[in-house]
This record gives structure tokens, C-alpha cells and sequence, in this order.
């Protein structure tokens, strides 16, 4: 996501070499840059215009030191404000009443009923509630069944009826029913049209003034570009929405919409998801998206997705055997299911500093890992325990067993014996030790 205006923002800041001072002379020309990518992003003139010029009043006569370069010092400000167009800081999310009630809107086709689901999803396995989807898109079956079907998938109640032919009168028996159910959130996933018009926008209005929920959450399409943000702001006039859901931040997304609703519409990015995964929700923080938009990456939000699956035993029993040069293949194949779980590959890569630049050209599946499981699970389970019993013969039937060539068994052997050895110099300079405080 945002590769397009990353590359051309850090074109921009490449225009300030050796200066000592920064001036309204030496950087007209990486102004201009910065505030034509804006513009190429989908941002609308008059944002990316009063964008530029905060820029510009926060950085002329800032004295550059020796230890940055102005392109450097010119990006820790860009970043700032980016951080503050987008919002400044996370926004808080109220999920809490007998039952919280949120309101899901926007337009078909903006990935409503997926982020209803995922937000289920979120606050049944972070937050510890008992959430229940309602589907109250009374015209599309499809819209009911998908919402059963991704109910199924996370163990989450869905209120349907499917013979009620009044949204309004479902939303009210669902609620009811929560609390005969001890269920503390209700999710109500509304009906949509292609456009704008009265009667869709009457009757989510008129939910939400039947229900008065803790949250109304508009949902948009973060490759729409400005239109999301035109159409945000036509549900807001209406609604008086509580945050904005950016949605298919996977896509070709130029990040028009990201940077541009929370100065159009004043209220702020509570969720981004991205993909069909109910796993695929993040919590929105806007200095960690401009430092990616940026290429500073996310160690931030990386290092939280590690700790989700984060295994404490787990971690004390594999220290141990690291400790003892016990390291083997059960004890890979664990560590790659973890990352698996953490999320997109190539996503995770890019939160890594400098790392997102280096690989956006290059296709990084999440079936990155297939290969060497298959070759994993081709191994006998005392061949996994004891790496040193896989002799030539045995390489051939993990090969044949797991449809790779000789040579690429060969290669992942001798990867997986050079990162064998780097744990044990580790051990012997006692640097699991030093890293977790434990002396040996």
C-alpha cells in the first residue's frame, strides 16, 4: 500500500543536500514535489496545498545539525504531519454497555459484512467479549448468508431473519435477544446500495435512532481514493458517525482516502483491514502509517503481533534447547507457524525498516513457508528430534516424499545447519543470557 507516494515523497526530500539552514529558497522545489504526489495520491489541491504550507512554517529557519541531513530532518517533519492529518493518535473504541451496540454503514462493495465479521472476531479474541453479529440487510440474501457463514467460522452467534422485511424491528428483537443470551456486543451490519440515496440513508438513520449505539462505524474502500472521502462525507451529515473503517488496504491503494477523511469529515480511522482473513483487523495508529508511508516501517505494531503469539512456556522451553544445542526441525516448523499467524508476509517484511523499499518489487507469497513444511513433514519424527540422522539416503526419500529436488533438500539442510550454528556461537557468548537477563 502507498508505494506510489512513498517513492515520490522520498524523490522529493532528495532535492535537500548540504544545506546548513533550511529556507523558503532551498526547498520550493521539494515542496512542490511533495504536494504534486499528494495530489497524484488522489489528496484532494486544497488538502495537499495547506499540507505543504504547515510543512513549510514548521521546517524554514530549522537549523540542520551535524548529525542528520536535511533530507532527514525535512522527513521528521513530513511524518509529524502526516501523523496529525491523519488523526494524531489512536482513537479509543466504546464497546462497553448491556450489550454495546455498534452500527456498521457505508456502501456495497465497501467490505461491510467482512469487517463486521472481523470486528466480531477482534473483540471475541482481544478483548474478551461475547460479541453478536445481526443482519440487518434486508434485501440482499447473499449479504445474510455470508455473515452466517463467517459467523460459523468464528464461533459467533448471527441474528437472522430472513422473512422480516423491516430492518429497523430485527435490530430491536436482536438486542433483546443478546441479553437472554449474556452476549455484550451487538455487531449490526446494514444494508448498502451502489450509491447514495434516500432511502438507504433513512433507514440506517432510522436504526440508528431505534437502538442509540455506543459506536457507528462507516465503512469505505480505500482504493475509491477521493470518492471515499466524498462519500464519507454524505454519511456523516446524515449519521454523525463515531470512525471510519479503511478498508482493502491490500490493494491498489494510492492512499487518498487514509490521508484525506479525518480533515474532511473531522473524525477519526478507528480500524484498516485488509484481505478476507478474519485475523486481518488492525487497530489504526497514524504516526505508525505515516512512518510506513514514509519507508521508517512499523516495529511498533511487528513487535505486537509477536507478542499476540507469544507462547511464554513455549519460549522457556526452547531457550532451553537452545541453551543445550537441541535445536531441531519440530522446533522450526513451530516457529513457522507462528509467524504464519502473525499475518501477510510481505506486510510483516515492510514493517521492518528499510526492508519495505528493498522487496516491494518482489512477489512474496504467504505459501513462502510450503515448501520447507513439506519437507518437514516428509521427515520421520525421530529424524525431525536428531537433524544429524538425515544422511544422503534419507535426504532422497524426503526429496521424493515431499516433491522437491535433491538439491533444494540439500540447500534448506544447509541453511537450517548454518542457523544451528549461529545459536550455538550465541550461547557460547551467553547472549540468550544477555537478552533475557538469565545468567548461565
Amino acid at each position: 500500500m502507498f508505494e506510489s507516494l512513498s517513492d515520490k515523497l522520498e524523490s522529493a526530500f532528495k532535492n535537500l543536500k548540504g544545506q546548513a539552514r533550511i529556507t523558503e529558497l532551498n526547498i520550493a522545489s521539494t515542496l512542490k514535489e511533495i504536494r504534486r504526489a499528494l495530489v497524484d495520491a488522489d489528496v484532494n489541491y486544497k488538502i495537499a496545498k495547506e499540507f505543504t504550507d504547515r510543512v513549510k512554517d514548521k521546517a524554514v529557519g530549522e537549523k540542520v545539525i551535524n548529525a542528520i541531513s536535511p533530507g532527514q530532518l525535512m522527513t521528521k517533519i513530513v511524518k509529524d504531519e502526516l501523523s496529525e492529518l491523519m488523526g494524531g493518535q489512536e482513537s479509543g473504541f466504546n464497546a462497553k454497555g448491556n450489550p454495546a451496540v455498534i452500527l456498521i454503514a457505508g456502501l456495497q462493495g465497501s467490505g461491510k459484512t467482512t469487517f463486521s465479521g472481523k470486528l466480531a472476531n477482534y473483540l471475541k479474541t482481544k478483548k474478551s467479549l461475547s460479541p453478536m453479529l445481526v443482519a440487518a440487510d434486508i434485501y440482499r440474501p447473499a449479504a445474510m448468508e455470508q455473515l452466517k457463514v463467517l459467523g460459523e467460522q468464528i464461533g459467533v452467534e448471527v441474528h437472522i431473519e430472513e422473512e422480516n422485511k423491516d430492518a429497523v424491528d430485527i435490530v430491536k428483537i436482536a438486542i433483546k435477544e443478546s441479553r437472554s443470551k449474556n452476549k455484550n456486543v451487538v455487531i449490526i451490519d446494514t444494508a448498502g446500495r451502489l450509491a447514495i440515496d434516500e432511502a438507504m440513508m433513512t433507514e440506517v438513520t432510522n436504526i440508528k435512532n431505534a437502538v442509540n449505539p455506543n459506536e457507528i462505524l462507516f465503512v469505505v474502500d480505500s482504493m475509491t481514493g477521493q470518492d471515499a472521502v466524498n462519500t464519507a462525507k454524505a454519511f456523516n451529515d446524515q449519521l454523525d458517525f463515531s470512525g471510519v473503517v479503511l478498508t482493502k488496504l491490500d490493494g491498489d491503494t494510492r492512499g487518498g482516502a487514509a490521508l484525506s477523511i479525518k480533515y474532511t469529515v473531522n473524525k477519526p480511522i478507528k480500524f484498516v483491514s485488509s484481505g478476507e482473513k478474519m485475523d486481518t483487523l488492525d487497530v489504526f495508529y497514524p504516526e505508525r502509517m505515516a512512518q510506513r508511508i514514509l519507508g521508517m516501517g512499523d516495529i511498533t505494531s511487528l513487535v505486537e503481533k509477536a507478542q499476540e503469539q507469544f507462547d511464554e512456556e513455549q519460549a522457556k522451553k526452547l531457550e532451553s534447547k537452545i541453551r543445550k544445542n537441541k535445536f531441531d526441525f519440530a522446533d522450526f516448523k513451530q516457529q513457522l507457524e507462528q509467524i504464519k499467524k502473525m499475518g501477510n508476509l510481505k506486510d510483516l517484511m515492510g514493517m521492518i525498516p528499510g526492508v519495505g523499499k528493498q522487496i516491494k518489487d518482489i512477489d512474496i507469497s504467504d505459501d513462502s513457508f510450503k515448501g520447507i513444511e513439506a519437507m518437514i513433514n516428509s521427515m520421520t519424527p525421530r529424524e525431525r528430534s536428531d537433524p544429524d540422522l538425515i544422511d544422503g539416503s534419507r535426504r532422497k526419500r524426503i526429496a521424493k516424499g515431499s516433491g522437491k529436488d535433491i538439491s533444494e533438500v540439500n540447500a534448506f539442510m544447509k541453511q537450517f545447519e548454518q542457523m544451528r550454528d549461529m545459536m550455538k556461537n550465541m550461547n557460547k557468548m551467553n547472549m540468550f543470557g544477555k537478552m533475557t537477563g538469565i545468567r548461565k
